[in-house]
């Protein structure tokens, strides 16, 4: 459980869901075969056969990867080139271990959308689920610490408006100086001890603003920027 707990199940479940679909089409491609070859030998070469040369692209802001060439099935070809017979015997089994890189390509593509759905990236409660451990703690010497407001918290991050980030006005509209602590900072707080959605995997680090009344959610992948109608901060209406 805190294994699923801690990575993107939904990426697991799919792993898993092709893999039986692998399985399965290896069963079938194994009882067309007349003479029955050694089941290892079958997992051996379809496993080579699972290597190729490929390249990474981004589609949805997951990184897929795309086989090109069969490197695998030209590594057993060159094995099996003086035993014709036993190479019409396991070629198929290593082009389906090359065509099982897009079976995996496929369930990759299905689980963007599905995770999308599970876990909303424009909602701050698919990163901040659990608060109870959550505190806030200041990253600017210019600003003192502030308890959050617990009690009303929940209700406060549901009640949210997305804002596009404005990252060039920030950064521009600090009044920077030699004195760190005269420094006009956007967000002078940090959330930490926030637990995203069970099985969402998600790793983020979470900003909030001097008024306690926005949020900037910043992750491997992108960055989100949140208002509230309440403040976080305790004592801040």
């Amino acid at each position: 459980m805190i294994f699923l707990e801690n990575n993107n199940v939904v990426e697991v479940s799919v792993t898993i869901l092709a893999w039986c679909v692998i399985a399965w089409i290896a069963y079938r491609l194994y009882n067309r075969q007349s003479d029955k070859p050694k089941i290892w030998k079958v997992l051996v070469v379809m496993l080579v056969g699972l290597f190729s040369f490929s390249f990474n692209t981004e589609i949805f802001g997951t990184v897929i990867r795309i086989s090109i060439l069969p490197l695998g099935v030209w590594v057993l070809y060159a094995y099996f080139r003086k035993k014709n017979e036993e190479w019409q015997t396991y070629r198929p089994f290593a082009w389906f271990g090359f065509a099982a890189n897009f079976i995996f390509l496929i369930f990759s593509l299905l689980a963007v959308p599905i995770f999308q759905i599970i876990y909303p990236g424009g909602e701050p409660s698919t990163y901040l689920s659990n608060i109870d451990d959550a505190s806030i703690i200041p990253i600017h010497p210019g600003v003192k610490h502030q308890e959050m407001d617990k009690e009303n918290a929940l209700a406060t991050i549901l009640d949210f408006s997305e804002e596009p980030k404005q990252s060039t006005d920030w950064y521009y509209g600090a009044n920077l100086g030699e004195d760190s602590t005269n420094t006009q900072e956007k967000f002078p707080y940090q959330l930490i001890g926030a637990i995203p959605k069970w099985g969402s995997g998600l790793i983020s680090v979470v900003y909030i603003e001097e008024d306690g009344k926005g949020l900037l959610i910043s992750t491997p992948k992108e960055q989100r920027y949140f208002r509230f109608k309440h403040s976080l901060i305790e004592g801040i209406n």
